[in-house]
């Protein structure tokens, strides 16, 4: 039983510092999609600048959670840092259409890994799933708006969609060591079991 507890306390302290290395790396992205928007693609201008707000929020809430969940900042922010800042900026010069094909995939890859993490905190820690939860919304807001701007579904559109999509899976499972993949395992078989 106390390892157990052990091991849940770990994973919620991993679960706050990749929420917050992923927050910052949005923050990266979408700073580097407004210094590109502003010249290229000035209607997306206030949905970035909105969008950016609300990621430099939530990136502050998880910093706050961290000294209570016994977490500190991710050892792959750097990754966060630059990766996210060199996607804003290389998706953004591809006009609207890159913008929000990495929002999308992002905001997807996102939502997926916060549902699981609500599961695993129901019981554990209500005030993180709380927390998590208010994200959410605001997450898949973006994630809709940015559906809703594609004016395209080309086979390039859907590659750039799933390797970003790919590539934050990845980043999310490096920042967690892996508790990424074992809470969705133990999710899926609770699923399983009350089939």
């Amino acid at each position: 039983m106390m390892a157990d507890a052990s091991r849940d306390a770990l994973t919620v302290a991993r679960i706050v510092r990749v929420n917050h290395a992923g927050e910052f790396g949005a923050i990266r992205i979408y700073s580097a999609q407004l210094l590109v928007a502003r010249r290229l693609c000035p209607d997306c201008v206030a949905a970035l600048s909105e969008m950016l707000r609300h990621e430099q929020t939530h990136c502050a809430l998880f910093r706050a959670a961290m000294p209570q969940r016994q977490s500190r900042p991710c050892r792959v922010m750097q990754l966060w840092s630059w990766g996210g800042w060199l996607l804003g900026f290389l998706t953004a010069c591809l006009g609207r259409n890159g913008i929000w094909a990495c929002t999308a995939a992002v905001e997807a890859a996102v939502h997926r890994h916060l549902d699981d993490q609500l599961h695993f905190l129901e019981k554990r820690d209500t005030e993180l799933r709380d927390i998590i939860q208010s994200i959410r919304v605001e997450e898949l807001a973006h994630l809709h708006h940015a559906e809703q701007q594609l004016h395209s579904n080309a086979i390039r559109l859907r590659l750039l969609r799933q390797t970003i999509s790919a590539m934050t899976d990845v980043l999310i499972w490096l920042s967690t060591w892996g508790d990424s993949t074992l809470m969705a395992r133990v999710l899926a078989a609770s699923a399983a079991r009350q089939s």
